[in-house]
């Protein structure tokens, strides 16, 4: 027997080989160690949101270099000071850092008597990015910004000269090796797209971000953002945005106008908030805090791929962005394991059906509607509410009940063994136990599978898990050793009879493995992608994140095609107006329309707006009902009997006791 797998480590892929000989118990492993690329940019902007550095020019300032000199040649005269602050923005977590570049372009340095120093500034200053970025992990992108003078006026320059000028900035950044050109600051459209046309003209296939700046009007030197758009399209950009000049609340609607007119990714550099000069230094006086709120906002809500910093904004600000972005797509694990061979994985023993597994697996079989009510365990000692809330769901002819692994990152009573206690009939009421890889390794998570199947658990929701920045203990340390595909995979070799080693574990287990999806997520293709990797892994259902819109679910399933395992649609009854702007703004994944957070605001406060919320969770569900297989509730505080009135009338009611 030869198994084989791969693991992923943070862009190093150890492929290890383990071979079990039929005459010997002995395990042999071979590994080899070699450095992923980094992936193309475009293709990163495609399927992540990249995080780009802060400030470079007040950052600068910040360190007592005086704004009358020339910030580029600071390349040359304090290195040191430049590699520092590349360091500083890649420890916060940026993706994207920019050459100290910006003005680096003759007719700018002309003004400082360096115009014959270009060449050497430049390269310095890619040099020292450079150096400071790991290869595999971090771009970096030839920064290049507006010619200081006015296009096309008689006290400016014209359009030969102007592309002149742009085509030995950007080539010197070229031939040093820069990953992308990042044009940016740019108050005057037309100058831009003059030079995104030098730039395509140079390297037609180079990616290049173009960046203008507005006013708080949302203009740009009287010309909309789409408008805008439609001066840099043809050029074809990688992507467009703007950057400088606005705090991250006030480019937000400029931002959703350039959604709405064009499908190029789009690029969001704020401001940290309005300047004040105190003691002759503009101070940014915005919150890390509220700079990365506002970035959340941005791509949530205007599609932004690739977000950062400008004027005022410091590694701290990079730092609350990076982590805001890891939370809207926390399913990049340390490792993640997947079958190294094509195809699904191949197994000396058969499995067993999946449809004789649970009572659950039976009813989803033959077709029923079935429906499950997620119950969160205690916080403390204390697990009678779990278990009163069993009691209520089964009365009601609920099919199951959900009990999750430390939601939102808090510190709860660990579900396999609150479900343990429990006193189940499966035939009348099972549990679904939730299992996350946030705080196990390879080898904690093997044993508690093992464990939990010799307590009588057989269902399990195998999930990534929300990152600790979400919760109780913001720096607490997420393992994250697989993410929810390469735990599906782990629980299909129990399923199999063998551990991760390939070893054989003896009896077989019988998990029926399920999993979530999101249907509202950022990026559609790369959630269908990663069901998919789940499906072939050997996942059997499937839990949808909360349905508010049924257009994003129908969306979503006109992307993935007919699903070959069952779906069942998360609804969650809104409890109030507050509990809607929370859950839209707060929680990563959760998208709730204007409308329904209008109809919300609307209802008011207690019983009103529960009620509203419950019809609305019931509209959603009579809506989508046709093309799902059940139901899955999530009643907002553990209120179960919100959930048995969304699905009253919706499914069968428990049968009559006899006794």
């Amino acid at each position: 027997m030869t198994a084989s797998w791969r693991l992923d480590r943070c862009g190093d892929i150890l492929y290890i080989e383990t071979i079990q000989r039929r005459r010997s118990p002995e395990i042999i492993w071979s590994g080899v160690i070699r450095k992923m690329s980094l992936p193309a940019f475009k293709d990163a902007l495609r399927d992540s949101i990249l995080v780009c550095d802060g400030a470079m020019g007040t950052q600068i300032y910040s360190h007592g270099v005086h704004l009358s000199r020339s910030f580029d040649e600071v390349n040359l005269s304090n290195p040191y000071l430049v590699s520092k602050i590349h360091h500083d923005y890649i420890s916060a977590g940026a993706r994207v850092i920019e050459t100290n570049t910006f003005g680096a372009n003759r007719l700018k340095l002309r003004r400082h008597a360096l115009a014959d120093k270009i060449g050497e500034i430049i390269a310095a200053g890619v040099k020292l990015a450079r150096e400071a970025a790991p290869r595999d992990e971090v771009y970096v992108a030839g920064s290049a910004g507006p010619l200081g003078v006015k296009l096309n006026h008689p006290e400016g320059i014209e359009k030969d000269e102007a592309r002149e000028v742009f085509a030995e900035h950007f080539t010197l950044l070229l031939d040093n090796g820069v990953d992308l050109l990042f044009l940016e600051t740019f108050s005057d459209p037309l100058e831009l797209a003059l030079a995104l046309e030098t730039a395509r003209g140079l390297r037609p296939d180079f990616p290049v971000v173009a960046s203008a700046v507005f006013d708080e009007r949302g203009l740009s030197q009287g010309k909309t953002p789409e408008q805008v758009v439609g001066l840099l399209e043809p050029f074809q950009p990688t992507a467009v945005g703007l950057n400088c000049r606005l705090s991250a609340d006030l480019m937000l609607p400029i931002l959703q106008r350039m959604h709405a007119a064009t499908r190029l990714p789009l690029s969001a550099m704020s401001d940290a908030g309005e300047s004040r000069l105190v003691e002759d230094r503009d101070m940014y006086i915005s919150t890390p805090e509220f700079v990365a709120d506002y970035a959340r906002r941005a791509i949530q809500g205007a599609g932004v791929r690739l977000v950062g910093g400008c004027c005022g904004t410091n590694p701290r600000h990079i730092r609350a962005i990076a982590a805001t972005v890891r939370m809207l797509q926390p399913g990049t694990p340390s490792i993640s394991v997947k079958e190294a061979e094509a195809g699904p994985p191949r197994f000396e023993k058969e499995g067993k059906p999946w449809k004789e597994k649970t009572p659950f697996a039976a009813k989803l079989a033959r077709g029923k509607f079935v429906s499950s009510v997620e119950i969160r365990p205690p916080r403390g000692l204390d697990s009678s509410s779990v278990k009163e809330a069993l009691e209520g769901l089964a009365a009601a002819g609920v099919d199951a009940m959900n009990i999750p692994d430390g939601p939102r990152a808090t510190a709860r009573m660990n579900p396999i063994h609150i479900a343990s206690r429990l006193n189940t009939e499966p035939e009348r009421i099972e549990i679904i136990v939730h299992y996350t890889c946030r705080d196990r390794n390879l080898l904690g998570i093997q044993a508690d599978l093992l464990g939990a199947y010799s307590l009588g658990l057989r269902n399990i929701l195998a999930v990534t898990g929300d990152p600790p920045k979400l919760g109780d203990y913001p720096d607490a340390t997420a393992v994250f050793d697989v993410d929810a595909i390469g735990l599906v995979g782990i629980l299909n070799r129990l399923n199999h009879g063998e551990d991760l080693a390939a070893r054989p574990i003896g009896d077989q287990t019988e998990f029926l493995i399920g999993v979530g999806v999101n249907p509202g997520a950022i990026n559609l293709d790369l959630e269908v992608e990663r069901l998919m990797a789940k499906i072939e892994n050997g996942a059997e259902y499937v839990f949808t994140q909360p349905v508010f819109d049924p257009e994003f679910l129908t969306r979503f399933l006109d992307r993935a095609g007919k699903l070959p395992v069952p779906l069942l649609a998360g609804c969650y009854p809104l409890y109030s107006y507050k509990n809607a702007e929370f859950l839209h703004n707060e929680v990563p994944g959760m998208t709730i329309p204007e409308e329904v957070r209008l109809r919300m605001k609307e209802a008011g406060t207690g019983a009103r707006a529960q009620d509203m919320g419950v019809e609305i969770a019931r509209e959603a569900l009579r809506e989508v009902r046709q093309r799902v297989q059940g139901a899955y509730i999530m009643p907002p505080f553990d209120k179960w009997e919100l959930a048995v009135r969304v699905l009253d009338g919706i499914i069968e009611p428990a049968p009559v006791s006899k006794k």
